[in-house]
């Protein structure tokens, strides 16, 4: 095996174990490259198809080639496909920055649907090596009523053995692509010819390295028009993979207090 089979398989085996012990159960699934990844080895660990809905957090602030590529890819692949409206920023903390108020609007979109759908597994599409905050979670991530993450209180998963119990109303947050960088993610979208939203590709010296929503996300300086001229940028870049993600620069704190809270 190659280390994108590796990866690859260890995904799979995370997703079976999920579906087989965590139950009721769904998937966010912005439509960025990495959900998208993800969503493709769901198709591979369930022999063609998804055995649980799929979830867009629709603020409606979507740049409109995002929401071109959700109808396509969920007509062509029959997903079973929620839209999950998350209310206005208006009722945001209104001590936040903001970008990062505006972001917080999907924390809350969240909660509304785990609390009406009663899911206790949330499965996500992040990686470790995003973001410092996101370095320290855990495959099968225990979280509060409220959506809140407990970094000095989390368990240990040793040898691949995950713990998949979760108190009453309490939910599991479960990513299989955390041991992933965003180099594999290409370089396995590439191998296995994955769809992705062309605003990742340059057009006029200009592409999004990351998906957010318009108001809050804008396109990094590139000319990597292709996925493998990509991966080489990524190969001599010391850029963040979020450096057009706003509220990412707005305080130091901002992106902490969002995941504390319940961001994803």
């Amino acid at each position: 095996m190659d280390h994108l089979d590796e990866l690859e398989a260890q995904s799979i085996a995370i997703l079976r174990e999920a579906y087989f012990r965590v139950t009721p159960l769904c998937m966010l699934w912005s439509m960025g490259k990495d959900s998208t990844a993800l969503l493709w080895l769901v198709r591979k660990a369930f022999f063609g198809g998804v055995p649980f809905p799929t979830v867009l957090l629709d603020t409606e602030m979507e740049l409109p080639e995002v929401y071109t590529f959700r109808d396509e890819i969920a007509r062509a692949w029959k997903l079973d496909l929620q839209n999950e409206l998350c209310p206005p920023e208006s009722s945001m903390d209104a001590t936040m920055p903001p970008a990062t108020r505006a972001a917080a609007r999907k924390t809350a979109g969240l909660r509304a649907l785990i609390e009406r759908e009663k899911y206790r597994g949330i499965i996500v599409g992040i990686r470790r090596d995003e973001q410092a905050t996101r370095a320290k979670e855990r495959v099968f991530s225990p979280r509060s009523p409220e959506g809140g993450w407990d970094v000095k209180h989390q368990p240990t998963e040793l040898w691949d053995v995950y713990h998949t119990e979760v108190a009453d109303r309490h939910h599991l947050r479960i990513h299989p692509l955390l041991h992933w960088t965003e180099t594999d993610v290409w370089r396995y979208t590439q191998r296995e010819e994955i769809p992705i939203v062309p605003l990742y590709l340059a057009k006029d010296g200009l592409r999004y390295r990351s998906l957010g929503e318009k108001n809050i996300t804008v396109p990094i300086a590139s000319n990597a028009s292709t996925i493998s001229e990509i991966i080489a940028e990524l190969e001599t870049t010391n850029a963040p993979e979020r450096a057009g993600r706003v509220m990412d620069h707005e305080s130091e704190d901002a992106f902490e207090r969002l995941r504390t809270g319940g961001y994803m």
